[in-house]
């Protein structure tokens, strides 16, 4: 028996298959113009279903999101306000029999509402084509989007305009792209921070419909012909987003699909919950003529839906309707005589399903679903279908081979469209532009005449012209992930490789394809262009390495295949003498460069396993006392290696210097750092969200400072080159982190306002690019099958970091409380307590006040304030103060004002304070399960650890002497050894034996292993 779940707080039985949840929602702009009198929910409203022998109608008990006007449109930002009483209207009239006619969300409200101002005027004085003809000031970005490469195959592709405007919309990534391909512009609708899982377009192509998965998903409504976004919906389905979306015909109501669990509280005019019965629900669609019903499907069921008042009942029919193999189900489409609904299958067969005829709606739910039974089965090919589509008097479908059929309403066929180049089909979308010469009076004629725009899984497009069957290839990118992209060193050009094995060159300033290659034994992994510009190098999945010109991309000298796996890393020296290369299995590859036949060639040098975890950057550099390269090889195992190459021989690759640039953290990405002193540095950035400076002679850690925040830490980092109208002495670093490309000012000193990112790549950003002016910055997607372009606007995060002030007070700003605040005032009081006790608690001398404390002073200080560095942590931050003007002055500074002390705890600190369950892992690993099933460690072997291992305890950065101090020390009355209980969990050693505070909300969390350590002033 089916049964469906009256509400949001039902109660819902755990299975294998995460519940579905479907909700209606109404136009955000029709529902102004319903009457406010709607009736409004009440105690006495039915919270049950209505029983039936096949469904269950459901009870909304919500009122409706689409409601008010929209006051925030001129900033480009959207909010959901609330009608409060509003339910759906009543139930319509007979439809219209004039199928050209479209009912606008603007149908009843441009009348009723005309007070709106500001860029609400933009929408309703819209018109097609107008979109490209708008200025846009982009200023106000350090970075700015200016084109999106690749597309995602998986969704439809829409023809919003044909003819003199071929104009496109189709989704990238978590951008929608609106393509006029003539005049070669984007335009791009951006709001979502997750990846597009699924869009709609209205029958008249104005009002696009778009939804993402993942965290705090949006359902966001826009208009094509302005790129105003009118609506955005925001936790509809805030779990895990939305699979599936439909526009009603008439454009005032959307249907959506959750991807899992519906949460507690929703936001729409129906919702109901499709329990574990249902199998994954991914496709959905309005009946054209009524939108109080719509049809969703898997791949083995079909679903019928229909909605009156506020009850919506339900009908399951599954493959054991039949009594024979009909495949799975594709997409289903309702017939245009208004009875019969088709599903396309993959065995290529039609089902029709057939009903009474739902012209004019009953006023309750009937009890049984409109006699909907499997009529026929009908078997139209042998090959797989993948598309259906209704249009006008016609059937279209797609299939995998390509083909585009049209059938009349009885499934005769009529015309075929096919071509040998043309994949499997994924979407077909018609012009609303009929050709001249088309026979207006017959609208079979109509239809068969109309253009339309094919695009395959094998992300391929097509433009085909049914006068001339000639099908034009519009656009062919890469159908798998893209990792490996470059820019030339001289020319405005990028290449771009994909594991597909398709290498591309583009001319990115006029956005012009150039060449491209396609390499069929592996795909491409990393791209090098040499300093002059003459070859590029590409590393492949399968450990080869090809060496192409840089123009026609054939190759120079026969392939390498010294790596044993995916070649990860390829650079070239600055004189384009060495090739190096990194692989998965941790090893660095050298090639040298040879003159052969009077021809330049390279040749394989050694190679060597030079790290133990996987490699993160290499990195060519030059060496200070002569113009040879320098090779430096930096991985997750903590190590820096430099390698000595003018010493290396054929397969011997000597090794100069192996140092260990962390303790705990785990080193990320590494560049040179610019000459901005008489000091040269190389750069880093870690796991903690720190970014440190060595010393490129001594390898010593000159500074350790805070990184950008932006939810992941920096993966790949380069210096930006400079460009004609920046300022000679201000120089930018660029970075990506897992899903954001960034800018951050030089020099780096923790100010968070220099810094300044945007979401590119929402499922992992794998590489990126800067052009050799240092104009525009490229970001390959990965899996996402996407590469974006990025212009540089320096102005902007000179200007923002200007505003976020000067000095200290940006870091007064990332103390708890500011300037004001209860903590400051504390470090004041210490500052002050230790000079009284330098100068002597019970000295009768005159007090000397001073700004100013020893830097042995330091750690008592900052463990004082919280924080509990290591031994080498320490170490590093008296050494960073001890020689900060050494290499100007030849002097040691030997003490450390308020300032510079709050400068170097917010650097040093953790970003994000110690995290409990850093102490709870540590204990997984050094304990073990007691009787209660609790991870914990025996007193003796937490004082022996304690006491023999106390630095290298370091996951923790407690302060492991003093502990041991209390512990053992003769006449230690703090804590002693038998009071210290004799097993020690995580919570234990936190709370009672450090004498650190978890906040009560996090004491709650702490049950479900979720909870945070909070640093408070502690006792010292």
């Amino acid at each position: 028996m089916l049964g469906f779940i009256p509400g949001p707080h039902s109660y819902q039985p755990r299975s294998q298959h995460s519940p579905k949840s479907l909700f209606l929602f109404k136009d955000p702009l029709a529902a102004s113009g319903e009457k406010k009198g709607a009736p409004e929910d009440t105690e006495e409203s039915p919270l049950c279903p209505q029983s039936s022998p096949l469904g269950l109608g459901i009870s909304d008990t919500l009122p409706s999101t689409w409601a008010g006007s929209q006051s925030t449109l001129g900033k480009g930002s959207a909010g959901t306000s609330c009608l409060e009483g509003a339910g759906p209207p009543e139930p319509p009239q007979a439809v219209s029999e004039s199928k050209g006619m479209i009912s606008s969300p603007l149908s009843g409200y441009r009348e009723k509402h005309t007070q709106h101002k500001g860029s609400a005027s933009l929408v309703w004085g819209a018109m097609p084509g107008m979109l490209f003809g708008k200025k846009r000031d982009r200023s106000l970005h350090p970075l700015d989007l200016s084109w999106v490469f690749g597309y995602n195959s998986s969704l439809a592709v829409h023809s919003l305009m044909d003819g003199e405007d071929r104009v496109l919309l189709y989704v990238s990534s978590h951008t929608v792209v609106i393509h006029d391909i003539l005049r070669n512009k984007q335009f791009h609708l951006q709001g979502h921070t997750n990846v597009i899982s699924c869009l709609c377009v209205s029958e008249d192509k104005r009002w696009v419909a778009t939804a993402d998965r993942g965290p705090d998903a949006l359902i966001i409504v826009w208009d094509s012909y302005s790129g105003v976004p009118v609506r955005t919906i925001f936790e509809s389905h805030s779990e895990d987003g939305v699979c599936a979306i439909a526009i009603s015909q008439d454009a005032k109501y959307l249907v959506t699909i959750s991807a899992a669990a519906v949460q507690n509280k929703q936001k729409a005019l129906l919702s109901l919950v499709l329990m574990q019965l249902f199998e994954f629900q991914d496709y959905v669609i309005f009946n054209p003529q009524n939108p109080h019903e719509f049809v969703s499907n898997s791949k083995t069921q079909m679903i019928f839906y229909l909605w009156v008042s506020r009850d919506m009942g339900i009908w399951l029919l599954s493959p054991q309707t039949f009594k024979c193999l009909v495949g799975q189900f594709s997409q289903s489409v309702f017939h245009f005589n208004n009875t019969q609904v088709l599903t396309g299958t993959s065995a290529g067969k039609l089902v029709v399903w057939d009903m009474d005829n739902p012209r004019t709606l009953p006023e309750e739910l009937p009890a049984k679903p409109h006699g909907i039974t499997a009529t026929k089965v009908v078997s139209m090919q042998k090959e797989s279908l993948t598309v259906l589509k209704v249009l006008e008097s016609c059937i279209v479908t797609g299939d995998v081979k390509g083909q585009v059929k049209f059938y009349d309403g009885q499934l005769w066929l009529l015309t075929i469209y096919s071509h040998e180049k043309v994949g499997p089909i994924q979407s077909i979308s018609f012009s609303t532009i009929l050709p001249s010469w088309s026979d207006s009076s017959n609208s079979v004629s109509l239809t068969l005449n109309r253009n339309f725009i094919l695009s395959t899984s094998d992300a391929t497009m097509f433009h085909v012209a049914t006068d001339s069957t000639n099908f034009e290839t519009i656009m062919k990118e890469a159908k798998k992930a893209v990792n490996a992209i470059a820019c030339h060193p001289q020319e405005p050009l990028v290449a771009v490789g994909s594991h597909c094995g398709l290498l591309k060159v583009w001319e990115y300033k006029q956005t012009q394809y150039l060449v491209s290659r396609i390499f069929t034994e592996a795909g491409i992994q990393c791209l090098s262009y040499d300093p002059e510009g003459h070859f590029l190098a590409a590393g492949f999945t399968d450990g080869s390495i090809h060496i192409l010109d840089a123009i026609s991309l054939q190759s120079i000298c026969e392939e390498f295949q010294f790596s044993q796996g995916p070649v990860t890393h390829i650079s070239f020296s600055h004189d384009s003498k060495y090739l190096a290369t990194a692989d998965e299995n941790y090893s660095v590859t050298v090639y040298k460069r040879v003159l052969q036949n009077g021809s330049r060639c390279w040749e394989h040098l050694a190679g060597l396993c030079s790290h133990y975890k996987p490699i993160r950057s290499i990195l060519f550099g030059v060496h200070s006392d002569s113009n040879e390269p320098r090779l430096l090889s930096l991985g997750e195992d903590q190590q820096l290696v430099e390698y000595d190459l003018n010493s290396s021989i054929k397969d011997h690759l000597v090794v100069t210097h192996r140092d260990r640039l962390e303790q705990a953290a785990v080193p990320l990405c590494l560049t040179w750092y610019p000459q901005l002193s008489t000091e040269s540095f190389f750069l880093t950035a870690n796991n903690c969200y720190k970014m440190k400076l060595y010393n490129t002679t001594t390898k010593m850690c000159r500074k350790t400072l805070l990184g950008p925040t932006y939810g992941s830490p920096l993966e790949k980092i380069q210096i930006l080159p400079r460009t004609s109208s920046a300022d000679p002495q201000q120089h930018y670093l660029v970075y990506i982190t897992k899903d954001k490309v960034g800018l951050q000012m030089l020099p780096v000193d923790g100010n968070p306002h220099k810094s300044s990112a945007y979401i590119c790549h929402p499922d992992g950003a794998s590489d990126f690019a800067i052009s050799h002016d240092g104009r525009y910055i490229f970001t390959a997607g990965g899996k996402e099958r996407t590469f974006m372009k990025w212009k540089v606007n320096l102005h902007a995060l000179d200007a923002a970091s200007f505003l976020g002030g000067e000095d200290l007070i940006p870091f007064y700003n990332l103390l708890d409380g500011g300037r004001e605040g209860k903590f400051f005032r504390e470090l004041e009081d210490y500052f002050y307590y230790v000079q009284l006790c330098n100068q002597g608690i019970e000295t009768l001398e005159k007090r000397q006040v001073s700004t100013h404390i020893p830097l042995e002073e330091i750690p008592s200080v900052m463990r004082a304030i919280g924080f509990y560095p290591s031994e080498e942590e320490i170490e590093e931050m008296i050494n960073e103060v001890k020689f900060s003007k050494y290499a100007d002055t030849g002097e040691e500074v030997t003490k450390i004002n308020l300032g510079d002390f709050i400068k170097l705890y917010i650097n040093h600190r953790p970003a994000f304070g110690l995290p409990m369950k850093t102490i709870q892992r540590a204990f997984q690993v050094l304990g073990y399960d007691n009787k209660k099933g609790d991870k914990v460690i025996d007193r003796g072997d937490f004082l022996f650890l304690l006491q023999s291992r106390g630095e290298l305890f370091s996951i923790l950065t407690l302060p492991l002497c003093v502990l041991c101090y209390c512990y053992c020390s003769p006449g230690a009355e703090a804590l002693t050894e038998e009071e210290i209980p004799a097993e020690i969990t995580a919570e234990i050693f936190v709370a009672d034996i450090l004498g650190l505070h978890i906040a009560k909300s996090e004491r709650k969390e702490q049950k479900e292993k979720e909870e945070s350590l909070i640093y408070k002033g502690s006792e010292s």
